[in-house]
């Protein structure tokens, strides 16, 4: 495989790697929810986002910096607002990468034109700092400098690699070069307040061969941990700079720029191999799967300073769940198996793309959380379709932008380059690690193969594969055993083979023919999960799963019920019933439960244990609950919500 495919993560180096990516000019999307989002974000999304951005005074933030040029006399927005921009922007090119269009290259060439315009004769470019608002890296903590250039490196190398417009990714260059001249070889010390610009630098490596890229990203890392980034708002901790990378352990600070720093660790390890930073990224990746994830994928427990909490703290309605921050998860996870190839990875991502990625958007995909609580108490104002809420707001309906508006371009990035993440190669065969309908082209050792992918899960568990093209000599197919689905079947032309077993996956190797099909079949039965026992606030609770999907309680499925008195019959089956909603069949679950309330309870709030009002029970109703799948929640206006339901079960304590 010497192709180096039209994707975000491409390892110049393969000793370190397990798996090789494959892009989006080899895997294409074909059909089901996935598709149609596709669709969304290039019809709807991509210019519904650069209208806010022209409207917030992001785009004229960088025009104005051109003598002459027209726009706001004034620069507007917060300190990295360009950021915003770059990301949208690398989403456009990724979606040029799907499929041409006119206009949206004409507004990647018109907008690089911008920034080109604006940018200073050495390189440098951030509209903040160069209308006046501090000196060139003095504030480092806060303006996010460094940030802003990692997203238009990003930016450049997507326009150059999916969309042929090498121009932008001049405009990077450029700017990394100013960067590099000022810190490279420590000219400079310090670093970002926000992690990003180590993975850009490694990717920008691996775009263009130079070294000093790659050297300077580890100069980043190795110059973080060493407590320069206290300030009066917060400590090294919440910076990811209190201890050396090396030496952190667990997941702290501000959950984005955590797993930011872990996709740089990894990025650094894949071309260097130095095992240090891979250990430290896989402890932190572990300890914050076990203990600081939340079951929709979510991740940061705090509103106060969007971070994670101490191990097992998971509140589920004053989560944070910042959609960036699962964002990460995936771009980290994705780095990890493109290291192992341990399913585990995928697994992750899995759940962050199903569950929370899927919530974060209305279903016309203009409308956006930034935050993602796993319960909501009381049902709150919609949203305002023409005014931006701040980061901390957590309004009822999805809002169609936000004053920090970070979160919008990150998802639209990550839809436009989604078929990036489904498959990977290696010289003796192909791996399938998220079924979606797809095509896949590649080349392989033995020669080129063609093959698609035919399911609706995870609505059903059943996933076809059907192999349209084939070389002569043997090959290895190998598909991922998600972690949950310990009873899975696979058969190969009709009959049932167990294959063999390899870190999650079940792999096929034989000399494949066009025709040949292997059926992929998951048990995607309803389940109840429970948390940690160390989940204080998850203690004595329940979620329904169903395959990957999480679902939760919301109360317009729910009639006059309080969620907040629900309890649920564990004993009881669970019953999967087929729903319109939202104009598609959708499968819910029926649980039987009860609503209990204590009409005798002390208007104080608290009883004596022991006591007549203590001991005299609640007063129960039958009901059935209605769960339907997180990802849709918020969709038919203000509601309640709640993912984690007490419960009770027959000699249960």
């Amino acid at each position: 495989m010497t192709h180096r495919p039209t994707a975000p993560v491409t390892p110049r180096s393969t000793e370190h790697t397990a798996l090789r990516p494959l892009g989006i000019d080899a895997v294409t999307i074909t059909g089901g929810e996935w598709a149609r989002w596709q669709r969304d974000n290039a019809e709807r999304t991509i210019g519904h986002e650069f209208r806010w951005l022209e409207a917030d005074g992001t785009v004229d933030n960088l025009r104005r910096l051109t003598p002459g040029a027209s726009g706001s006399p004034e620069r507007r927005g917060l300190l990295f607002t360009d950021s915003d921009l770059y990301k949208a922007l690398e989403g456009v090119a990724w979606e040029l990468g799907r499929q041409p269009d006119p206009a949206l290259r004409d507004l990647l060439d018109d907008t690089t034109a911008i920034l080109a315009a604006a940018q200073e004769p050495d390189g440098y470019l951030n509209s903040w700092v160069q209308a006046g608002g501090a000196e060139r890296w003095a504030e480092l903590d806060r303006s996010h400098e460094h940030y802003c250039i990692g997203h238009l490196i990003q930016a450049g190398i997507a326009a150059a690699r999916a969309a042929g417009a090498p121009a932008l990714l001049d405009v990077a260059i450029r700017a990394a070069d100013a960067v590099d001249a000022d810190f490279g070889d420590h000219r400079r010390t310090g670093v970002d307040g926000h992690e990003e610009i180590e993975m850009a630098l490694v990717e920008l490596y691996r775009e263009t061969g130079e070294q000093r890229y790659l050297r300077l990203a580890g100069q980043f890392l190795g110059d973080r941990g060493h407590e320069q980034l206290r300030t009066r708002h917060a400590e090294p901790d919440y910076y990811q700079d209190g201890l050396p990378v090396r030496e952190q352990t667990t997941v702290v600070g501000h959950a984005v720029r955590a797993v930011y720093l872990l996709c740089g660790m990894v990025d650094v390890y894949l071309e260097t191999g130095e095992r240090a930073l891979l250990d430290a990224a896989v402890a932190q990746w572990e300890a914050m799967t076990a203990r600081k994830t939340y079951i929709t994928g979510a991740l940061g427990s705090r509103f106060e300073g969007e971070a994670f909490g101490d191990d097992h703290e998971l509140p589920p309605d004053l989560g944070y769940g910042e959609t960036c921050a699962t964002i990460g998860q995936v771009m980290l996870s994705w780095r990890l198996l493109l290291v192992t190839g341990e399913g585990r990875y995928a697994d992750a991502m899995e759940r962050g793309l199903v569950n929370l990625i899927a919530a974060s958007t209305d279903l016309a995909r203009t409308g956006f959380f930034y935050s993602n609580p796993a319960q909501r108490r009381t049902s709150r104002p919609a949203s305002p379709t023409d005014t931006r809420p701040t980061r901390a707001d957590a309004p009822g309906t999805r809002p169609p932008w936000f004053e920090c508006a970070c979160c919008p371009p990150n998802i639209l990035r990550t839809i436009s380059s989604l078929a990036a993440y489904i498959t990977t190669a290696t010289p003796s065969g192909l791996q399938v690690h998220q079924f979606l309908p797809a095509r896949v082209r590649v080349t392989l050792a033995a020669g080129d193969v063609d093959l698609e992918v035919v399911t609706d899960y995870p609505v059903s568990g059943a996933v076809l594969l059907r192999i349209l093209a084939a070389p002569g000599g043997e090959w290895e197919l190998a598909l991922r055993i998600p972690g949950w689905a310990g009873s899975a079947t696979v058969a190969v032309n009709g009959t049932t083979d167990a294959g063999t077993d390899a870190r999650g996956y079940r792999v096929f190797r034989r000399a494949w023919a066009a025709g040949d099909e292997v059926r992929l079949d998951l048990p995607v039965e309803p389940r109840l999960t429970v948390a940690h026992p160390a989940a204080d606030a998850l203690r004595g609770t329940v979620a329904v799963e169903r395959g990957p999907v999480v679902y939760a309680l919301e109360s317009p499925d729910n009639g006059e019920l309080d969620l907040g008195s629900v309890v649920l019959d564990a004993d009881a089956p669970l019953t999967v019933v087929p729903a319109d909603l939202f104009g598609r069949t959708v499968p819910v679950i029926d649980a039987a439960g009860v609503s209990a309330t204590h009409p005798d309870w002390p208007a104080t709030g608290y009883a004596t244990l022991g006591s007549p009002a203590a001991e005299a029970g609640a007063v129960e109703h039958r009901v059935t609950l209605r769960f339907i799948p997180y990802a849709l929640w918020a969709n038919r206006g203000p509601s309640t919500m709640r993912v984690h339901v007490p419960y009770r079960k027959a000699g249960r304590a």
